[in-house]
This record gives C-alpha cells, structure tokens and sequence, in this order.
C-alpha cells in the first residue's frame, strides 16, 4: 500500500532491462550491482542489491572484478574510487536533486560558513555517508554547524535529535517533489482504505528477493 502512487522515483526509471542484457552479452562475467532505489523489475534482473551505506563492502565482497553499477552513476564512481581492484562499467543514471547541488554551490557554503563541516551523499567533502550516516555523524560530532548535501527533509530529523546545532543548505533548491508527496494525512488515509494497493507479480516478486538476500549475506561478510 502507497501513500500516494505517483511518488516515484525518477531515478529508478533511467536504467532498463535491456540495457542490463546488453552489457551481460558483451561481459559475460560481470555483476550487475543495483541500487536499493530502483524498481522491481530491474532488481529481478540484477546480482545483487546495495545501499548507499554498505555499497562499498558490498561490492567488495563481491567475487567478481567486473562490476556494472546501476542506475546511480555518481554512487557508482564514489563506490569505485574506494575500490580500485574492480573494473566498473557506469551507467549514466543520476538522482536530480544531488546532481543539482555542484563544486561552487558548496564552495559558496563555505565562504559564508566556514566554521560549518561538510555533511554530504557520495561524494563531496568532509564526510561522506548515507542519510542514517549523516545524521549519526552530526549527532556524536563535537562541531555544532554544517553544510548539509543532500534532500531537504533530513533537516528535520537532524534539528530533532540535535537542537542546539546549526545546520546549512548549500543555498538552493535540494527538493524532492516526488518525495513530498508522501504527507502525513495520505499515509493516514491510505492506512483507512488499504489503497492505493500495488501487486507485483510472483515470479517477478522472487526473482527480484535474491538480489536483497546477497546484499544482506555479503554486507555481513
């Protein structure tokens, strides 16, 4: 059950089924390493899923040394610079709001808050980490201002666990519109109706299951 059925990730489009097929024929050998923000269909497809915070040791453990890293390209080469063992044939699949936030958009941050750290997804400065990373670094550090690269709606959280600190934007619009159309009374409302409802096909539903098991089994490796 969706809160609302067209809060989509745009992303999670940019890759597909054929092209997955295309790059296995010409490298037979390779992995093709996905993204958690992708959809079904291309997770039946794939070796193995990943999350921004285990995608290195994940990848890392994989036996493979070619590795097709999809649809996330600017996740793709953060993972491939902590790995320079492994051969990555990129995709070109980008999320828009961290594409939007360039080199000057932080540089600016920091000329108007340079006491403030760099808190950031792959890649940038500072720190780089998942969400749940970015909030946990800024929460133990012992700085009380940072720059903050990423969606706009983790400001809450981190203002919640952490109140007497301060926390920046790189001064433009990191907006996700398909993100905010999850609210509060559509959750409740989809909660009362049970709709709307999505079914993913069976054989769909299991192949795309083993690709999330071997990301669990070899994040605990």
């Amino acid at each position: 059950v969706m809160a609302d059925a067209h809060a989509d990730c745009p992303m999670a489009h940019m890759v597909t089924v054929e092209q997955i097929e295309q790059v296995r024929k010409e490298n037979p050998d390779v992995a093709v390493v996905c993204y958690v923000n992708s959809t079904a269909e291309i997770k039946a497809v794939s070796d193995v899923c990943v999350t921004s915070s285990n995608a290195v040791k994940v990848v890392k453990n994989l036996p493979e040394q070619n590795i097709f890293f999809v649809p996330d390209n600017n996740l793709g080469r953060y993972v491939a610079k902590q790995l320079p063992e492994k051969h990555f044939i990129f995709h070109d699949g980008f999320c828009h709001v961290h594409k939007s936030i360039h080199a000057e958009n932080v540089k600016a941050a920091k000329e108007a808050h340079p006491e403030a750290l760099v808190l950031t997804h792959p890649e940038c400065t500072d720190f780089v980490g998942s969400t749940s990373e970015i909030i946990d670094y800024a929460t133990k550090s012992d700085a009380d201002r940072f720059i903050i690269c990423t969606e706009m709606g983790v400001f809450f959280e981190l203002q919640q666990k952490n109140p007497e600190k301060k926390f920046y934007s790189v001064g433009h619009r990191q907006f996700c519109p398909n993100m905010k159309k999850v609210t509060l009374e559509r959750v409740e409302e989809a909660l009362e109706k049970m709709q709307p409802y999505v079914e993913v096909p069976q054989d769909v539903l299991e192949a795309a299951a083993k690709p999330l098991k071997r990301m669990l089994e070899l994040a605990a490796i």
